[in-house]
């Protein structure tokens, strides 16, 4: 045990290359670490274990929060959709078709029985765009920018109303906004100001993981919000060593945000898809997932890596994995692939460190 002990410490949550003779301990390691066998440092009993549970078409039981907290989550993310469409300065929500879970009824259903269950809960309404990125949305025209920011506003605003009716513990005030972020800096002061007239919770924002030292309005916040899809290594199964070493620049980036802007750091959103090379680039991979191999380790490796990289920083907040279907519901026809961790090698990572 104590040789085990060791080996973690110095090969993986230092992120430092092992001495040889402990190498091939490493590679040939078929087990993940006990809880007794963790580093100290590494502890997430004050993190948010949290995890994104995927809207679903229709209600589900207790039983599937009870499925949540006995791998350790002690807060969800809702995510109700709207969707704008590119060079249309609209946020459509509201429609018939959208599934239970999306609608004001069943994310307040959700929301009360997390809260009931004991957890957590964070709103992250999110604007998706068909065949686009909400990262390059914005608008030429300064009338269609402001349609779009008071039609968002308005969408936004919805929730805001739950959040506080329902004492919502985070509200997200918006995702990925790449360009929206910078470029309209002064649109975001004033919505947060709008917010925080009615929701006494927590604020953050959800920045995408290559542009989380640009968002110039983090002071206005209580979290920095960052996605965490940085690109580790694009080899099909990397060890969790050589996952540890590929986080070592990208933790000192974030050390060093978190202190500039003064506020700790949660990963809004974070997780891999269980196929070959899920470390690498996951926007790219999503293109082609239904042809690629299956490697539930390849998963299992890199979730170890961020816990361990991540766990022992006390700037560090923690993270909501991405994504949790509840009963199975809501997934697009190839769970194996997908990024839960469900019945999978990662369900039991996830387990050990969420479960400390």
């Amino acid at each position: 045990m104590k040789n085990i002990f060791y080996l973690l410490f110095f090969s993986c949550f230092a992120c430092q290359q092992p001495p040889p003779q402990y190498a091939a301990k490493i590679e040939e390691r078929k087990l993940l670490p006990t809880r007794d066998s963790l580093p100290s440092q590494v502890s997430f009993a004050t993190k948010m274990r949290g995890a994104t549970v995927v809207a679903p078409p229709k209600a589900f039981s207790k039983t599937e929060i009870d499925s949540l907290k006995a791998v350790g989550v002690s807060h969800i993310a809702l995510v109700p959709y709207a969707f704008t469409r590119l060079h249309e300065p609209k946020v459509h929500y509201g429609a018939a078709w959208q599934w239970w879970g999306e609608r004001p009824e069943g994310v307040s259903a959700m929301v009360k029985m997390a809260h009931e269950a004991g957890l957590k809960v964070m709103l992250k309404p999110q604007v998706y765009v068909p065949d686009g990125w909400t990262g390059s949305l914005y608008f030429e025209k300064e009338e269609d920018m402001q349609q779009w920011e008071k039609e968002y506003e308005n969408y936004l605003m919805r929730f805001v109303d739950t959040a506080a009716a329902l004492r919502v513990d985070f509200f997200c005030i918006g995702t990925e906004f790449k360009q929206l972020a910078i470029k309209r800096e002064f649109f975001w002061r004033k919505l947060i100001a709008k917010i925080r007239e009615k929701y006494t919770g927590k604020l953050l924002y959800s920045a995408n993981w290559d542009d989380f030292e640009n968002v110039p309005f983090w002071d206005a916040l209580d979290l920095v919000g960052t996605n965490a899809y940085f690109v580790l290594s694009e080899k099909e199964t990397p060890s969790v060593t050589e996952l540890c070493a590929a986080w070592q620049p990208i933790r000192e980036r974030l050390r060093t945000a978190a202190k500039r802007f003064q506020k700790n750091i949660v990963f809004s959103e974070y997780g891999y898809l269980s196929v070959n090379g899920c470390a690498g680039k996951s926007w790219e991979i999503e293109k082609i997932v239904r042809q690629l191999p299956v490697n539930q380790q390849a998963q299992a490796n890199a979730y170890e890596a961020l816990f361990l990289t991540f766990g022992g920083e006390s700037w560090w907040a923690g993270g909501y994995l991405w994504k949790w279907f509840p009963a199975g519901m809501g997934h697009e026809g190839y769970p194996e692939r997908d990024y839960t961790p469900q019945h999978k090698a990662a369900q039991r990572t996830l387990q050990q460190f969420y479960g400390q």
